[in-house]
């Protein structure tokens, strides 16, 4: 059989079982989504094999989507970690049959310390579904493996429910890319989001130069500062900058006259400019709004620095 043939199929095979799973949602899924959103503890994630595999997953989305999640191992909490567990606490328990062993033994704990128990499984009438207080079926018509054996629709099934579980929290809380960022300070988008023009502005040695300043200056200070552009200034204002744009443009259009010409006579005047306290979002929105590089920076109108798009961390 044709190897793409194969990869096709396992495609057509999963995700049609994602989109039968919205033939299983029913209230369960609404007060499940409503009793995490409301509950003062955590959400405890729990399962064996491959479940715990994808609720390890679940539970860092949950984690960093704004709901305080995390998973442990089902044999681990029955030999000493339910101590983890609190009584506030609501717990998901994921097994595909509803019949694992080592996650139906944390049941009777949980249900002596009054946890809400959610469970994932295949099957409603299974001793799991049976202990919940709600139950999310997980349902897939057949597995992408052709054996039948090894989990491949029923983990995709579970993902993507839990993936809807932690939307909903999401969308529910009104969770926005400031407070993903929060929870990932050291990704590019908590970079963008979280650190200031002034921590990465160059802000020593500006490429100064007068409006009298003859074209081979600006060049030289251009090359020496080594941004692309040279800052135009009288009596500490600025009035424009020459870009190393700038300066290629008047070598095609006035090469005879080209080494006369002044600063003043390159300059574009009024150039971009943000506040030393703006995000580096901000300075992203700006540079691609204005289809610009570079912006200067400036602390109550005085220029202290400039910033380009390379310092933003794209």
């Amino acid at each position: 059989m044709n190897i793409k043939n194969i990869a096709k199929e396992v495609f057509e095979i999963e995700s049609k079982a994602i989109l039968e799973l919205s033939n299983h949602l029913d209230f369960n899924f609404e007060e499940a989504v409503n009793t995490i959103l409301n509950g003062k503890g955590k959400l405890i994630i729990s399962g064996m094999g491959k479940s715990g595999i994808i609720g390890k997953k679940i539970s860092a989305t949950m984690a960093s989507t704004g709901t305080p999640s995390f998973f442990i191992h089902p044999a681990e909490a029955y030999h000493g970690d339910l101590g983890m567990i609190e009584q506030e606490d609501i717990v998901l328990l994921i097994s595909n049959s509803g019949e694992t062993d080592e996650v139906l033994k944390l049941i009777p704990f949980l249900k002596a310390h009054n946890n809400t128990i959610i469970a994932m499984s295949r099957n409603p009438n299974s001793t799991l579904a049976k202990n919940s207080t709600y139950h999310l079926n997980i349902t897939v018509e057949k597995e992408a493996c052709p054996l039948q054996l090894a989990p491949t629709s029923s983990t995709t099934a579970t993902l993507v429910m839990g993936d809807a579980l932690a939307i909903a929290l999401m969308k529910q809380r009104g969770f926005q890319d400031r407070d993903f960022a929060q929870f990932h300070p050291g990704g590019s988008l908590g970079r963008r989001l979280l650190t200031g023009v002034e921590d990465v502005m160059q802000r020593e040695n500006l490429p100064l130069v007068s409006l009298d300043s003859s074209i081979k200056e600006v060049i030289k200070v251009i090359s020496m500062a080594r941004l692309g552009l040279v800052i135009v200034v009288e009596k500490g204002e600025v009035l424009g900058v020459v870009t190393d744009g700038d300066i290629r443009r008047a070598m095609e259009e006035s090469e005879e006259l080209f080494f006369t010409l002044l600063a003043s006579n390159l300059m574009t005047k009024n150039p971009k400019t943000i506040d030393i306290k703006a995000k580096l979002t901000t300075a992203q929105e700006l540079m691609t709004q204005s289809k610009v590089n570079s912006l200067l920076v400036l602390k109550e109108d005085k220029l202290v620095g400039v910033v380009q798009i390379y310092d933003l961390g794209l």
